[in-house]
């Protein structure tokens, strides 16, 4: 399911679904991967709208530069139901 993604991007893939949760998962690698699958659009509010496995979400970035833990398990899920696993490499 990653092949049409570059090395990072599927770095990034697997970093949100390792356990326990990564803590330094940044906010520019998040957004750059849903960019690249072409599932994020910027919102009028700077918000990023999410479209990826039958559902939209707006995720906000963080006030540092890590997304938190709640981010990393909505990601997880939105990547799953896109055919996503902890096994893409």
């Amino acid at each position: 399911m990653t092949e049409g993604l570059d090395s990072h991007h599927r770095d990034t893939v697997q970093r949100l679904f390792a356990h326990p949760a990564s803590g330094n998962i940044e906010w520019r690698e998040v957004k750059s991967l849903l960019e690249g699958l072409g599932a994020a659009s910027e919102a009028e509010d700077g918000a990023l709208r999410v479209t990826l496995g039958g559902e939209t979400e707006v995720l906000r970035r963080p006030h540092g530069k890590d997304i938190d833990v709640q981010m990393v398990v909505d990601l997880r899920r939105m990547l799953m139901r896109a055919g996503f696993s902890a096994d893409s490499r």
